[in-house]
């Protein structure tokens, strides 16, 4: 089984992450904020990936430090339950509808980190979530995890249906792109023999 545990801690906050890649989408997720948790919920459920997280975070101050550092945490116990990366698909996307929203994802797990961010909100708050903090945790997800990652909302007007489709999208991403390729199982799914950030 690909599973890694992440403790980070600052004086920001105090995060602990596990995480079974090959899981059945079992999440147990507590940062403090609900719209966070709901959203890493969604992450947990649609890529198949069990979660756990617990976060401790200054909130008194806003919520920008616990989710920048939450993306890093869960960024970063991907990169290490996917080890080499032997026998991955690497590339996957992703194009998911709610409502009268579509977003779409696509990402290269290569050891290359990159985020190209094409979202819009109509509101500047979800609940008590500032809506510029999902840019941030998800490029700390993508540097984390060490992958090249492109999420756009193609269309939408509700600010709830537009993040949560562009997380979805990036769930399926993500499950399809940790698939093990049985035809190379036991190859790093690169021409130069080797990922992890070398040009």
């Amino acid at each position: 089984m690909r599973t890694a545990r992440v403790e980070r801690k600052t004086n920001e906050t105090d995060i602990s992450v596990e995480l079974n890649i090959d899981g059945t989408g079992v999440y147990d997720v507590h940062t403090g904020i609900g719209f966070l948790d709901h959203m890493l919920e969604q992450l947990s459920r649609h890529s198949l990936v069990d979660l756990t997280v617990r976060c401790k975070g200054d909130l008194h101050i806003d919520g920008h430090h616990t989710t920048e550092d939450c993306g890093i945490a869960i960024g970063s116990a991907v990169k290490k339950a996917l080890g080499d990366l032997r026998g991955i698909t690497r590339y996957a996307n992703a194009l998911i509808p709610m409502d009268e929203t579509l977003s779409r994802a696509a990402m290269d797990i290569s050891g290359r980190p990159f985020l190209v961010w094409k979202v819009d909100f109509p509101r500047h708050k979800i609940g008590d979530m500032d809506t510029e903090l999902f840019e941030e945790f998800f490029r700390a997800f993508a540097f984390g995890a060490g992958m090249t990652l492109h999420v756009e909302n193609i269309y939408g007007t509700n600010s709830h249906h537009i993040i949560e489709s562009c997380f979805k999208a990036t769930a399926r991403a993500l499950r399809d792109a940790c698939t093990i390729d049985e035809r190379k199982a036991d190859a790093v799914p690169s021409t130069k023999g080797t990922l992890g950030g070398s040009l």
